[in-house]
């Protein structure tokens, strides 16, 4: 499937979906923690300016055709779309909120990724472990630095690469629920 045929592509609600360098298209569906912790995670960048460049779940330019919608990303206020999209050039942080089927991705594939791609920064945010792996120091393979928050420990400033700083409240964060009946 093109690039082009995919944006073209309307895929179900409440779904959010990943593709893979293979030609893949994987369809998950977004639990609600999932998406109060995106909630979160824009809240907090607000702290940047109203009109700060974030997205959510928006496609990014990568080489290869390894294009990623991250759950969340802040771009360089300078970032200007090539054709339709930003590319992972303008990106100063990636977070991804891990979901029960998506924590491999999230902690092997997506630090691999990410670093390979000099992203700055990449925060993996773990509702169930109760914690947030912030990487920095990309490399080729990876990132050199990873520095894990528990939540409930305050605000944790995250230098971004243009000099602001991102101040992610772990207070806030929100936990999974227990199941109901």
């Amino acid at each position: 499937m093109s690039v082009d045929a995919i944006l073209r592509t309307e895929f179900p609600a409440g779904y959010t979906v990943f593709f893979g360098a293979d030609g893949k298209v994987i369809m998950t569906p977004q639990g609600f923690e999932h998406s109060h912790t995106i909630k979160s995670l824009q809240m907090d960048s607000l702290a940047l300016g109203r009109h700060a460049k974030t997205t959510s779940d928006v496609c990014l330019d990568f080489p290869a055709d390894e294009n990623s919608a991250p759950d969340f990303a802040i771009l360089r206020e300078d970032a200007q779309k090539q054709g339709k999209r930003y590319s992972f050039e303008d990106v100063l942080l990636i977070a991804e909120v891990v979901s029960v089927s998506s924590a491999r991705r999230d902690y092997d594939d997506c630090t691999a990724k990410y670093g390979r791609y000099s992203i700055p920064v990449y925060v993996i945010v773990d509702p169930y472990a109760g914690e947030v792996v912030v990487h920095t120091e990309p490399t080729g393979t990876g990132y050199i630095t990873a520095r894990t928050h528990k939540y409930g420990t305050g605000k944790l400033p995250i230098e971004l690469a243009d000099g602001r700083t991102y101040p992610l409240d772990l207070d806030e964060l929100p936990m999974p629920e227990p199941e109901g009946r």
